[in-house]
C-alpha cells in the first residue's frame, strides 16, 4: 500500500516534519502549482497560510484532500463555497498562538498607559517632559472574541487588576452576546478585537462603533483586519474622537510605504507579529506532526473547524453547535 500523500502549500522555511519523515511521500507546492498537484493529496498542510492560493485552486477539477490543515489560527484565506460544502476536514493551529498574542496585548496596553511611544520620541528629542501616566489596575476592558485568543487575553488582563468583560457570538455563563457589546464598549478603557473574520465581524469596527467610545478609550486590533473599517478608525483618530489605537493585522498585508497608517496620530502599527515568538515554525511543525499520528491511527483530530462558521467553536459551546464540534471523528 503506498505511503500517503502529504501535499505541502510551502513557504520559506519549510516546515520541519521531524518523525514522518521517510514514513510519508512529502510533495511541495507553490500558488502556481497547487491547483494540479492537489488532486493527488490525502493530506493538505497549508503552511503558507498568508496565501490566498487554496481559496482560488479548490474549485478545480479532480477529487480533494480528506484532510486539510492550517498554520495559523484564522481560516478565512482558506475558505471557498467548494470546500465548505465538502467532506474534507479543516484543523487549524489552535493552541500555539493564544499566550504570545496576549502577552502583546498587555504589553500594548501598558506601553499605552504609561506612554511608552511618547517617552521614546521624547528621549529621539532629547527634551525632558515630565507627564502623568494611567493606572491600569482598575481600568475597565472589553475583549471581543471568545475563543481561546480571547480569553487567554482576558487571563492576563485579570492579572493586571482590570476588568474585562468578554463579548463572544453567543452569550452563556460569564460571556457576554454580541448585543451587550455597545453597551459595554460605550464604557471601556480598552476594547480589544481578538475575534475570528465571519460575515458578522466583517467591517464590524465602523464609524457608528468608534463614536460609542469614551475620548479616553483605546482600541487594539489583534484579530483580523477585515474586521476594521480602516478609513473610519483613521477619521475617528485624526478627529480624536477617542484616545489611541493599536493595529497588529490588516486587510491587505504588508503596509506600503505610502499608506496613511503610518501617519496616523494616536496609531500603533506592527507588522502582524502578535503572536511570533522564538522558536514559533518549530512548534508549529511539531504540532502538525502529532496532528498527523492521530490521522494516520484513526483516532479524532482537535481544532476542527466548523467551516461554515470560521472557527473551532468552544467546548462550552457543545451541544449548540452541530457538526464540527471539537473532537469530531476524523480518521486517516
Amino acid at each position: 500500500m503506498p505511503d500517503p500523500v502529504l501535499l505541502v502549500l510551502d513557504a520559506d522555511p519549510s516546515p520541519r516534519l521531524g518523525r514522518l519523515t521517510g514514513r510519508v511521500d512529502v510533495r511541495h507546492a507553490d500558488a502556481a502549482t497547487l491547483a494540479e498537484r492537489l488532486p493527488a493529496a490525502d493530506v493538505l498542510l497549508v503552511w503558507d497560510f498568508a496565501s490566498d492560493a487554496v481559496r482560488n485552486a479548490w474549485p478545480g477539477p479532480g477529487r480533494r484532500p480528506r484532510w486539510v490543515h492550517t498554520a495559523s489560527a484564522g481560516v478565512d484565506r482558506l475558505l471557498c463555497p467548494e470546500l465548505v460544502a465538502s467532506d474534507t476536514v479543516l484543523t487549524n493551529a489552535r493552541g500555539i498562538f493564544e499566550r504570545p498574542v496576549a502577552e502583546y496585548v498587555a504589553g500594548l496596553v501598558l506601553a499605552m498607559a504609561k506612554d511608552l511611544p511618547g517617552t521614546l520620541e521624547l528621549q529621539r528629542e532629547r527634551r525632558w517632559h515630565h507627564r502623568e501616566g494611567q493606572r491600569v489596575a482598575g481600568s475597565r476592558a472589553v475583549v471581543v472574541g471568545a475563543g481561546p485568543i480571547g480569553r487567554e487575553i482576558t487571563r492576563l488582563l485579570h492579572g493586571l487588576g482590570v476588568t474585562v468583560a468578554l463579548v463572544g457570538r453567543t452569550a452563556r455563563r460569564t460571556i457576554h452576546g454580541a448585543a451587550d457589546l455597545d453597551r459595554l464598549a460605550a464604557r471601556a478603557d480598552w476594547v480589544i478585537a481578538a475575534a475570528p473574520l465571519t460575515a458578522t465581524t466583517r467591517g464590524m469596527f465602523d464609524a457608528r462603533f468608534f463614536g460609542l467610545l469614551q475620548p479616553s478609550a483605546r482600541f487594539i486590533n489583534v484579530g483580523r483586519g477585515a474586521s476594521v473599517v480602516q478609513a473610519d478608525l483613521v477619521d475617528a483618530l485624526n478627529r480624536r474622537w477617542f484616545a489611541g489605537a493599536a493595529l497588529d493585522v490588516f486587510e491587505d498585508e504588508p503596509l506600503g510605504p505610502d499608506s496613511p497608517l503610518w501617519d496616523v496620530p494616536g496609531l500603533l502599527v506592527s507588522p502582524h507579529l502578535s503572536g511570533d515568538t522564538v522558536g514559533w515554525r518549530d512548534r508549529l511543525g511539531e504540532q502538525f506532526v502529532a496532528l498527523y499520528e492521530r490521522w494516520a491511527r484513526g483516532e479524532p483530530l482537535p481544532n476542527v473547524v466548523d467551516k461554515e462558521r470560521g472557527y473551532v467553536p468552544s467546548a462550552d459551546l457543545a451541544g449548540l453547535n452541530g457538526p464540527g464540534e471539537p473532537g469530531d471523528r476524523v480518521t486517516g
